[in-house]
């Protein structure tokens, strides 16, 4: 990997990622459980069913190379580059063996245990020596950039901090400097301003709260934030893992249903709702307390490009050449369609099986 030396950011090299596996047809799928005499015998899952599964990223952006020196080297002799391994890892996580499902149909059941598999790998990959932050996601849907359509999540554990968690430090340390509190904890300060607000809080539990965030970037955009924060995944207790089962899944099942298709005629009514694509990017503090473990915490930002039925929100000149975001909408338009897409769910009983107590507001 490569550090740019006009923003200071590691950018990894994966060259080998550009001959990954791309939308193979279902008899082809290497997240699917082994199937005798399938045309595609070269899978991950030696088994023939299995319920969550990890492994390593067979094309992975980050990668641990035994007997390589972390030394860093400057590129072309020039000391203003500079260059060392990505020494990291990518992990696989399959939430189900069957290709035709997500994490949503699956129930609460299955959603804890993938939240299990999250903190235990977690855990193990903060261990390594390298590793300064791990990050948890899924990217689901074609327009995402989804390349495998099985239901599935990632691992990123990277040996430096993220662009976007140094700039969450630097806020954090700002809200320190401005409290006069030096341990001041950024996530859980955001999260008590938006409760106090409450103008864009969407839902809330015993242990979690939903809200759409006060500047919110994307057409739909949730940030779920536990009540008592933690570090990552693995600092999780039982009754924090129920609830977040719980509201989770109820969260994705609202995005499912804030679009729908446009009535047509004059006495037409709405048409059907539209499941959207989206990523859901879990937010762990640094590994290290000398990283600023303590002034960040756990946190889900859920979103999605799609702002109207048929239409995206592509990151243009802006956003992508001077990383300024425009906005097509506002946080209280995204909270109000949210509560509403909410009551409609409790009416076609959407939330069958998800009996944990969330109240929507």
């Amino acid at each position: 990997m490569r550090r740019d030396p006009l923003t200071g950011d590691w950018i990894p090299m994966a060259a080998h990622r550009m001959n990954r596996t791309f939308l193979p047809p279902a008899d082809a799928n290497p997240l699917g459980p082994a199937r005798p005499g399938a045309t595609y015998q070269d899978g991950e899952i030696p088994d023939t069913d299995y319920d969550v599964v990890v492994f390593e990223n067979r094309f992975p952006s980050l990668l641990e190379v035994p007997g390589v020196s972390n030394a860093e080297t400057h590129p072309d002799g020039q000391d203003l580059f500079c260059e060392r391994p990505a020494n990291g890892r990518c992990e696989v996580v399959c939430f189900g063996p069957d290709l035709h499902t997500n994490l949503v149909s699956m129930g609460p059941q299955r959603m804890q245990t993938v939240i299990a598999a999250w903190a235990d790998r977690t855990a193990a990959l903060s261990a390594l020596p390298q590793i300064k932050q791990v990050f948890v996601f899924e990217n689901h849907g074609e327009d995402i950039g989804v390349t495998l359509s099985h239901p599935h999540g990632q691992i990123y554990a990277y040996p430096y901090l993220t662009p976007k968690t140094a700039a969450m430090l630097r806020q954090a340390r700002a809200l320190g400097q401005k409290t006069g509190d030096p341990e001041v904890n950024l996530i859980a300060s955001v999260r008590d301003a938006e409760l106090q607000a409450g103008t864009r809080v969407v839902a809330e539990n015993a242990h979690w709260v939903l809200y759409v965030p006060v500047a919110a970037r994307w057409p739909i955009e949730f940030h779920l934030v536990p009540r008592r924060i933690v570090p990552d995944f693995a600092a999780l207790d039982a009754a924090q893992r129920e609830a977040l089962a719980d509201i989770y899944l109820k969260m994705m099942i609202v995005a499912n249903h804030f679009h729908r298709e446009p009535a047509r005629g004059e006495d037409a009514q709405p048409g059907a709702y539209l499941p959207v694509n989206y990523i859901s990017a879990w937010h762990q503090a640094p590994v290290s307390p000398a990283d600023g473990r303590d002034q960040l915490g756990l946190h889900c930002e859920f979103f999605s490009f799609l702002r109207a039925p048929g239409k995206l929100k592509y990151l243009a000149g802006s956003e992508s050449g001077m990383g300024a975001w425009i906005s097509d909408t506002t946080p209280e338009k995204i909270a109000t369609r949210a509560r509403q897409a909410a009551r409609e769910c409790v009416e076609l009983d959407a939330f069958a099986g998800l009996d944990y107590p969330t109240t929507f507001r």
